[in-house]
């Protein structure tokens, strides 16, 4: 099993018994409503679908994705999720995307989390550039990614229609270079 550890966290690969945890903190219109493909409401059968999409995923041996749960070792419980997408190995690229249950903003875990992918990324998988899209009207999620180095590339705009609220969005594209990172 895939284990990245932080200080306070542990990304690692979704399973069964994460099922009530993930339905709950991703059950939210504040969460949601920032995320491209999360339905509202988001149904236990939305969460097992989930988990059983990342478990296919997991017995890959050339991954293009990872997606992984964020456990706060304390509670030894999934609070958010993480992940890498559209993993290119020969171009060395791939998008990466977050979330937090609501009850977990604003403790630094979202920081903690990145961090621990992004030098995945970089370190492990030997990436050169990750990318972002951020919904317009998040700035905290601008501001993470701003964090660690990313650049505001552009806007697709209306580039987006979100599934959890059906709003067509701005999507603020984001870059982040391997030297950047470092540089932080």
């Amino acid at each position: 099993m895939m284990k990245i550890e932080t200080n306070r966290l542990i990304l690692r690969e979704i399973t069964g018994k994460d099922l009530k945890d993930l339905q709950k903190n991703i059950n939210n219109l504040n969460v949601s409503k920032w995320l491209l493909v999360i339905s509202y409401p988001y149904t236990m059968k939305d969460a097992k679908w989930w988990v059983e999409q990342c478990k296919k995923e997991y017995k890959n041996k050339e991954r293009k994705k990872y997606n992984l749960g964020i456990e706060l070792r304390k509670e030894k419980r999934i609070i958010g999720g993480i992940g890498l997408d559209k993993v290119d190995k020969i171009q060395g690229t791939a998008s990466v995307g977050y979330w937090l249950g609501e009850d977990y903003w604003r403790y630094g875990y979202g920081s903690e989390a990145l961090s621990g992918i992004l030098k995945f990324a970089f370190n492990k998988l030997k990436l050169r550039r990750i990318g972002a899209g951020v919904f317009a009207g998040n700035p905290s999620s601008g501001r993470l990614l701003e964090k660690f180095g990313a650049k505001l590339e552009g806007t697709k705009r209306k580039g987006a229609k979100c599934k959890a609220d059906g709003k067509i969005k701005d999507e603020l594209i984001y870059g982040l270079l391997k030297e950047e990172w470092k540089k932080n």
